[in-house]
């Protein structure tokens, strides 16, 4: 499509009602429904006035505490976008702390303390990024969307699965697109092992078995305290759905305000299962228990198995979240019958692609020369000899011969999920994880909630999957 048909279509340098040309705002609505995969030229992104490039996003930041400063100090390394408001209900801390942070950085904003006035008040904004406890996710979410906005929401998409209906269905009804916060499927590193070593090399064989965990240490786990001087008013805690002073600081460990640790942990690494897998489990068997934290309502250790079936056959699926020791932190590994992958969002020396010892260096040596991957230092200084049954004791479980990725990631790891999203609003992008797959996960992950309650195996039914329509 040429230039000048694309110009026409949007509207870009024709005059509006009003006789003056398209708007910023008008022209992101335009942009966004133009369709997912359209680049626009730089020609066109720079049609505006008054100093503001067209393609500039106007944010809200709704819940700026730990996480929501996370996407704060992401987006402060994103050109284009610039907060307008910012919403916390914990004026004296989070508010006022984020709000000193975005002047700092020249983003002249408004602060509130509901939402809703926000929206009422705010006649510019594009989006919102949405970092509220679990439990308010759903309101927030159906709230900005149906305002007009698009929404970038962390997970979990909701704690209930209710809550994720409403998201999906405010999403489809609305138009506006929905990114849930799953940032891996964003990282670089993952993108390149999926695209690039599972489904074009096939480096792993027939994949049969998945490891994961996040281990945490207790030092990681003691509750949160907060400055002296700074509590919110019982009224307002009390109006926005908390009993205490130390449970909104501590939220997760609370039933009906998160989803305990296999939510807040285990979700962005199941969410990698499916998604390498290409497939939604069939059953999950679970066990945990508040085994060491007393007075918490959610358990502080969980272990699932999940069970997958694929084009290529079962895949056993294991994932692990403890909250008293940090023994090898938090990774995931694929195993297949000729290799495995181990990956971590936090890379570290183990993360690589490691060849079982039966299968000929031959084999990968083509994806090594096409650049996919490269021996390790310590494997390219002698390679195993594995010409013959005896060269391999399996007794000894001798080492891998390992591969490195080719592929570096140094940015902060929520940024090319943001970007995604921003791209994605700019009509340049299809979104990562828009809300249908958000769902498929919170579905995956709160049925161990149930299956750890029941203390035995749960099948999914194909149908859960797909969130019912409203109507």
């Amino acid at each position: 499509m040429s230039n000048q048909k694309i110009r026409t279509r949007l509207g870009v340098g024709s005059p509006s009602r009003s006789g003056k040309g398209i708007g910023r705002r008008d022209f992101l609505r335009s942009t966004a429904a133009v369709g997912a995969g359209l680049v626009l030229s730089p020609s066109i992104l720079g049609q505006t006035g008054g100093g503001k490039k067209a393609d500039d996003i106007n944010v809200a930041l709704l819940g700026a505490g730990e996480q929501g400063q996370v996407l704060m100090n992401a987006c402060l390394k994103i050109p284009g976008i610039r907060f307008k408001a910012v919403c916390d209900i914990w004026t004296a801390y989070n508010q006022k702390r984020v709000s000193r942070m975005l002047k700092k950085f020249g983003h002249e904003h408004n602060t509130y303390t509901d939402y809703q006035e926000m929206l009422a008040a705010e006649k510019d904004l594009d989006a919102v990024l949405i970092a509220t406890p679990d439990f308010w996710h759903a309101e927030h979410t159906v709230g900005c969307l149906k305002a007009g906005l698009h929404v970038y929401c962390e997970k979990e998409m909701s704690n209930t699965l209710e809550g994720a209906r409403r998201m999906v269905n405010a999403a489809k009804e609305t138009g506006k697109l929905l990114q849930i916060g799953h940032q891996r499927r964003s990282n670089p590193r993952y993108i390149y092992c999926f695209e690039k070593l599972i489904k074009e090399a096939k480096l792993l064989g027939q994949i049969t078995t998945i490891n994961g965990q996040w281990n945490r240490s207790k030092s990681a786990c003691e509750e949160l305290a907060w400055p002296k001087g700074s509590d919110i008013d019982e009224a307002t805690l009390n109006k926005y759905g908390f009993k205490s002073m130390k449970q909104f600081k501590n939220w997760r460990w609370y039933k009906g305000l998160g989803g305990g640790p296999i939510v807040d942990l285990g979700s962005h690494q199941i969410d990698i299962y499916s998604w390498f897998l290409e497939a939604s489990p069939k059953s999950v068997i679970a066990s945990g228990g508040t085994d060491y934290w007393k007075g918490r309502e959610w358990y502080d250790n969980v272990m699932a198995i999940y069970e997958y079936q694929t084009s290529q056959g079962t895949v056993r699926a294991f994932y692990q979240t403890i909250t008293t020791n940090s023994r090898a932190g938090y990774y995931e590994a694929f195993m297949g019958n000729e290799g495995m992958l181990n990956i971590s969002e936090a890379a570290s020396s183990w993360d690589g692609i490691y060849r079982e010892p039966w299968v000929q260096p031959a084999k990968w040596e083509k994806w090594v020369k096409k650049g996919y991957l490269k021996p390790a230092a310590e494997e390219q200084e002698q390679e195993p000899d594995t010409s013959t049954a005896a060269a391999v004791d399996v007794r000894e479980s001798p080492p891998l011969p390992k591969y490195e990725m080719q592929v570096k990631f140094r940015d902060p790891y929520h940024k090319p999920h943001l970007e995604n999203f921003f791209d994605a609003v700019r009509g340049k992008a299809k979104l990562n994880c828009p809300a249908e797959i958000g769902y498929e996960t919170a579905v995956t992950v709160l049925k161990v909630n149930e299956a750890v309650q029941a203390g035995r195996k749960l099948d999914y039914k194909p149908e859960e999957f797909n969130p019912p329509t409203a109507g």
